[in-house]
């Protein structure tokens, strides 16, 4: 008598197929993060978003099944490392050795790999805060409660006074936001390219230099 068959075996993924659908998303992705910069999230529409991708917009809808879902991605994949990075330096066990530039220069790196996420922000900001989706409403709270913590915690908080701690939050997200912000602006204006890798590199050192001021002690100042 014959040998039963072995049971065959469950088709492995179609691990190609996956990557494509990935590098896809990725790219619906960047357009929807333009797409909502430029527009905001009432005026960008999910048809623009799927023809600047070459999309049907039900093919798109195969991705991200609704235009609330496609804007809370964008805000997660641009935010949520930021808010990482953040959590870090709060949870760190040695606060004293934080590095300070170090910090900064992992936040322009995150920024920087999303640049229009600063302009979508300030684009909903800027209609007033009764305005911002609730989404985006939670994100800058929680981004915002952590560098709070950040400072409070911060070896030299002794030399700010208590209720200049969201003084000096609200400064640090002016700069890093207004950066990426006004770029394409800047551009138009001066005619310099505010994103390349030359200019962001330049950039970060100034504001890891402008962000240990700031948490610079007394004592380091007066060595200086």
């Amino acid at each position: 008598m014959d040998a039963p068959a072995s049971p065959t075996a469950s088709p492995a993924p179609d691990a190609p197929r996956r990557r494509k659908g990935e590098r896809t998303a990725e790219r619906i992705l960047d357009a929807a993060e333009s797409h909502f910069a430029e527009r905001g999230y009432a005026g960008a529409t999910l048809r623009d978003v799927a023809a600047e991708v070459g999309l049907r917009t039900p093919s798109l809808y195969n991705h991200f099944p609704s235009k609330e879902s496609l804007y809370a991605a964008v805000l997660e994949r641009g935010i949520s490392p930021v808010l990482d990075v953040l959590t870090e330096v709060v949870e760190a066990r040695d606060r004293s050795d934080r590095d300070v530039r170090q910090t900064v220069e992992r936040t322009m790196g995150l920024v920087g790999k999303h640049p229009n996420l600063p302009r979508l922000i300030q684009h909903e900001t800027l209609s007033g805060g009764r305005h911002l989706t609730p989404m985006l409403r939670e994100w800058i709270q929680r981004t915002f409660a952590r560098a709070y913590e950040m400072v409070e915690g911060s070896s030299a908080a002794s030399r700010w006074e208590p209720d200049q701690f969201p003084l000096l939050v609200l400064a640090m997200y002016h700069v890093f936001v207004g950066y990426f912000a006004i770029a394409h602006v800047y551009k138009d204006l001066n005619g310099q390219d505010l994103l390349t890798e030359q200019a962001l590199a330049k950039q970060t050192r100034f504001f890891g230099d402008l962000v240990a001021a700031l948490f610079e002690e007394e004592s380091d100042r007066e060595r200086r």
